[in-house]
C-alpha cells in the first residue's frame, strides 16, 4: 500500500517526505508474493493428517500444558479427522483418561519448519465459553531453550464467548503470558465461527505483521518487545483446540458440545 502511493508520487519528492513521516507503523508492511509456495496441506485426503507433515500432543501435558487447561489430547478420529476437504479439530464433553473434556492438538516439529516468509491457514472457528483455539508457532530449539526464550508467535488466538474478536501475540524473554506483546481484530458485520477467514503473518528479520483476511492490523518489531528479539530462527506450526485453562476460563452450561475448528488449508511461500 504504501509503495504504490509512492510510485504513483514519483515525480512529487515533498509529497514523498509527508507521506513517509506521516505514516504510522501499522501502515507499513512487505506483501510476500503468493509465488514461491514452500509449505502446502489442503487437507484434500479424508482420513488422519499427513504423518510426513504432523505429529500429535497427546495427554494432558503439564499441568493443563502449563496453562490449567482441561482436556485430554487424543489422536483419535472423534477428536481429529479430515473429512470432504478440511481438518476438524473437535472438543468433547467427555469422560476420558481421567479428563472430563477431549480435543486435539498437531504440530510440525521436525518435520517442517520455517525462517521468515507468508505463514497462514483458512480457518472456521467455534463458539462458546471456554474455547481456546489457536494456530501458531514455536521455536524449534523448543526442546532445549525452555520458553519463552524459544519465542511463541501467536498467529491466531480465539475465545470462544467472543465471536469477533482475535489475537495476535509474541512472546519471549521479558514478555510473556500477562506481559506478551499482543493486539486484537475486531471483525466488522460477521463472525469467526459463521464463515472462514485467513488468519496469516508476513515474518522477516525485523517485523511480524498479523493480517486477517489480507488486513494488517498490527505488526511487532524488536523495538516493541520488553527483552530479546527471539525471531531470528525457524520455527514450527501449531494447531490446536483447547478447553479451560487460565485464559478463557471453563466452559459454562451454555456451551455447545461438541465443537469444531475446521481448517481448509496451511499455507507456507517464501
Amino acid at each position: 500500500m504504501i509503495l504504490n502511493k509512492i510510485k504513483h508520487k514519483i515525480f512529487i519528492p515533498t509529497a514523498i517526505v509527508f507521506l513517509l513521516i506521516s505514516c504510522t507503523k501499522d501502515d507499513k508492511q512487505t506483501v510476500v508474493t503468493k509465488n514461491n509456495l514452500v509449505m502446502s496441506d489442503e487437507f484434500n485426503i479424508n482420513g488422519a493428517p499427513n504423518s510426513n507433515l504432523w505429529s500429535y500432543n497427546i495427554g494432558t501435558g503439564n499441568n493443563g500444558w502449563g496453562n490449567n487447561e482441561l482436556q485430554y489430547y487424543s489422536s483419535r478420529p472423534e477428536n481429529i479427522k479430515i473429512e470432504n476437504g478440511v481438518l476438524k479439530i473437535t472438543a468433547r464433553r467427555e469422560q476420558y483418561m481421567g479428563q472430563a473434556f477431549t480435543s486435539a492438538r498437531i504440530l510440525t516439529k521436525g518435520k517442517f519448519e520455517t525462517k521468515y516468509g507468508r505463514i497462514e491457514a483458512k480457518i472456521k472457528l467455534p463458539r462458546g465459553k471456554g474455547l481456546w483455539p489457536a494456530f501458531w508457532m514455536l521455536g524449534s530449539n523448543s526442546d532445549t531453550a525452555i520458553w519463552p526464550q524459544c519465542g511463541e508467535i501467536d498467529i491466531m488466538e480465539y475465545l470462544g464467548n467472543s465471536p469477533t474478536k482475535v489475537f495476535g501475540t509474541v512472546h519471549g524473554p521479558g514478555y510473556f503470558a500477562g506481559n506478551a506483546i499482543t493486539k486484537s481484530y475486531m471483525l466488522p458485520n460477521s463472525r469467526f465461527d459463521t464463515d472462514f477467514h485467513i488468519f496469516g503473518i508476513e515474518w522477516d528479520e525485523n517485523y511480524i505483521n498479523f493480517y486477517v483476511d489480507d488486513v494488517l492490523y498490527n505488526q511487532i518489531t524488536p523495538f516493541d518487545v520488553t527483552g530479546e528479539w527471539v525471531f531470528n530462527k525457524p520455527f514450527y506450526i501449531i494447531l490446536n483446540m483447547a478447553v479451560g485453562g487460565n485464559y478463557p476460563g471453563a466452559p459454562n452450561s451454555e456451551t455447545p458440545f461438541p465443537q469444531e475448528m475446521l481448517v481448509d488449508y496451511v499455507r507456507v511461500y517464501q
